[in-house]
């Protein structure tokens, strides 16, 4: 299937990955308030937002693997969760509306679509916390993943830099990088745009889409450090065209997409 690849983000970490006629969507957040975190920018997603054939689960934080908004999903939708998750995460066991697959690093899933198309999704490693906190054990790997079908696409989830982040990652075409995060301060295994930079020139895909920042900010927080909300996307934008100008930075806005270019 020849179709052009989509991507688009719907804020924070979730975007939908459109290729080969397979609609992946990504660590799905879908409420405009998390505990002390609140929605300031963006429209909360659409129906369609929620509509996949395969949803990617990078790590167990609960602004990745957030119970509600899975719940929002159709009947017999696949999800793919680190290994462990559901001894983690309790409420994982009462969605069984869901077809959960536990995977880790070195992992190969081939999805299909309704429309006939298909994908295959590789998972790759995270340096990052993948506990469930603030008191979860050590049981679960965080996770990115590439999807491969028309074009090889990177889903960091949240990472840190790695000396074997290429290799692990291998070839891609598009590289959906964070970027920032949901605070003031960004902690160990975290991407700012710098170190974002950084990662694109070593997987030197064709283009990069940069998420996972100016969508939730603790309530109460607003006038603090508030550069690190709004500057992120533009920053990664700078550094990129510095660290890696062969490749196409797309910052969307909360909704947009784009067509990336991908490998004829």
């Amino acid at each position: 299937m020849r179709a052009d690849v989509t991507v688009t983000w719907w804020g924070h970490a979730t975007c939908t990955v459109e290729d080969s006629g397979t609609r992946v969507l990504t660590d799905p957040l879908f409420v405009r308030r998390l505990a002390h975190l609140r929605r300031r920018r963006g429209a909360l997603p659409p129906a369609q937002a929620a509509v996949a054939d395969v949803v990617l689960l990078s790590h167990l934080h609960a602004d990745h693997l957030h119970v509600p908004s899975l719940a929002r999903l159709a009947p017999g939708t696949r999800v793919l969760v680190p290994r462990g998750a559901p001894r983690s995460v309790p409420g994982l066991r009462k969605l069984s509306h869901l077809r959960f697959t536990e995977v880790a690093p070195g992992d190969e899933v081939p999805v299909e679509s309704k429309s006939g198309g298909g994908v295959v999704v590789r998972v790759v490693p995270a340096l990052h916390d993948g506990r469930r906190l603030p008191l979860g054990p050590h049981r679960s790997p965080a996770l990115g993943y590439v999807v491969e079908g028309r074009a090889r696409t990177y889903f960091a989830g949240d990472t840190g830099l790695f000396d074997a982040m290429a290799d692990e990652v291998g070839p891609v075409d598009v590289a959906l990088l964070p970027v920032g995060g949901w605070g003031p301060y960004l902690g160990h295994g975290h991407l700012d745009p710098a170190r974002a930079a950084e990662a694109l020139a070593r997987l030197a895909p064709r283009s990069a889409v940069p998420v996972h920042y100016g969508t939730y900010w603790p309530i109460g927080m607003d006038a603090v450090r508030p550069h690190e909300f709004h500057g992120p996307g533009d920053e990664f934008v700078r550094q990129a065209a510095r660290r890696a100008p062969d490749v196409a930075v797309h910052r969307l806005g909360h909704g947009e997409s784009v067509r990336p270019e991908v490998a004829r």
